[in-house]
């Protein structure tokens, strides 16, 4: 192997592992290089520089409420939440289609919905349900180029992809309870992972299985860059494998976190990727250099959702604790949180508007119903 995608400075340049799999403590090796990795970021150095910091930040409109905000940051905390009911059991995920008019929520009450939603609040909502799985419905994806179509992943063994204006699918039958399920951009294939540590990539067009690849320790969330020849995994093992051309023997290895690591978000403008981790911490990552570029120090609990807003400036992230953070990407200060009264699943930004969508354990507060919620509207409308 003899190919680096990036020019680094000599210093971070460190002799090549003996093998391609192999993992040196804070190195991560990449193509016949190994590049030093700063992953383990000084939390507490950081929280104290930060409540130092707090009141100028507030001075200066930082949190939130301030003039000196820019748009589309500015007066956060004016913006309320919306509920959304429907489903009789609590809500594993949400997410948003490409044009984000719809949002789709999978539930453990074994069905899936899809909300037409006025991003301005004025227009009735609108929903279908989509039902045929036979166990909880925990992750689901729409289709990065097409508006109707989104694939649900389920404890049945199954994943479907459904025509969200029809209610009609298609049925693709796996091997175990799936839990993960992550588009390529260009739409062309879905990558699938299990309760039993297996990957499955399918191809969309004909639905037949691509590549499968079975690890002996634990793996969670899963995504694509988007150029499409990275795939990227998090393990329970506190690294994050980095596949190219769907090599799965053959990854590297970025030593991310103390602790294991549950999510990945990657940024719409194709500059960060962001993990989410047990440890607490979320880590920020360079996508052509794969140095960690800082942390998000704010929750206390595992992380266990995360997600970038469209314009790449805003990060949320939420766990046990009784908040979603969002934070400025650049500076890595916390701008906002909205209360929580449970643990979250899943947050996602909406990809045209600062519209976040979150579910948790809760349920509505006037009936026995699972309930989701989109932050961002104005008071008034």
């Amino acid at each position: 192997m003899s190919h680096c995608m990036v020019n680094l400075p000599n210093f971070l340049i460190q002799p090549s592992p003996s093998s391609p799999n192999q993992v040196h403590h804070g190195f991560c090796c990449y193509f016949g290089f190994s590049f030093y990795s700063p992953i383990k970021a000084d939390s507490r150095r950081r929280r104290e520089r930060e409540k130092m910091e707090g009141r100028e930040e507030e001075r200066k409109g930082i949190s939130g409420g301030g003039a000196a905000v820019s748009a589309p940051g500015a007066n956060l905390k004016d913006l309320v939440s919306r509920e959304y009911y429907g489903h009789k059991k609590k809500v594993h995920s949400v997410a948003w289609n490409c044009l984000g008019t719809k949002l789709a929520s999978g539930s453990i009450d074994h069905t899936a919905r899809v909300w037409s939603i006025d991003p301005h609040g004025h227009s009735k909502v609108k929903d279908i349900e989509l039902k045929g799985h036979t166990d909880s419905v925990d992750q689901l994806c729409w289709d990065p180029n097409h508006p109707d179509t989104v694939a649900t992943a389920a404890a049945d063994k199954s994943i479907r992809l459904w025509d969200a204006r029809s209610g009609k699918c298609q049925i693709i039958e796996l091997s175990g309870e799936n839990i993960n399920i992550t588009y390529k951009h260009d739409g062309s294939q879905i990558a699938v992972g299990n309760k039993e540590d297996e990957l499955t990539i399918l191809d969309v067009r004909t639905l037949k299985v691509v590549k499968k690849h079975k690890a002996n320790y634990e793996m969670n969330e899963i995504a694509w860059n988007k150029a499409g020849d990275l795939f990227y995994i998090t393990t329970g093992l506190g690294h994050i494998e980095v596949v190219k051309d769907l090599e799965f023997l053959k990854p590297c290895k970025l030593n991310a976190h103390t602790a294991g690591c549950y999510c990945i978000a990657m940024d719409p403008l194709d500059r960060y990727f962001a993990v989410g981790s047990a440890d607490s911490l979320v880590s920020l990552w360079n996508v052509k250099e794969l140095l960690c570029i800082r942390t998000f120090t704010k929750l206390e609990s595992p992380v266990r959702t995360v997600s970038f807003n469209h314009t790449g400036e805003f990060i949320a992230y939420a766990s046990e604790d009784p908040f979603i953070d969002i934070a400025n990407v650049e500076t890595g200060r916390s701008v906002h949180q909205i209360p929580c009264k449970a643990a979250m699943n899943s947050v996602e930004w909406n990809p045209k508007y600062n519209l976040l969508a979150y579910a948790g354990d809760d349920k509505n507060k006037y009936a026995d119903e699972g309930v989701f919620r989109i932050f961002g509207f104005e008071t008034h409308n």
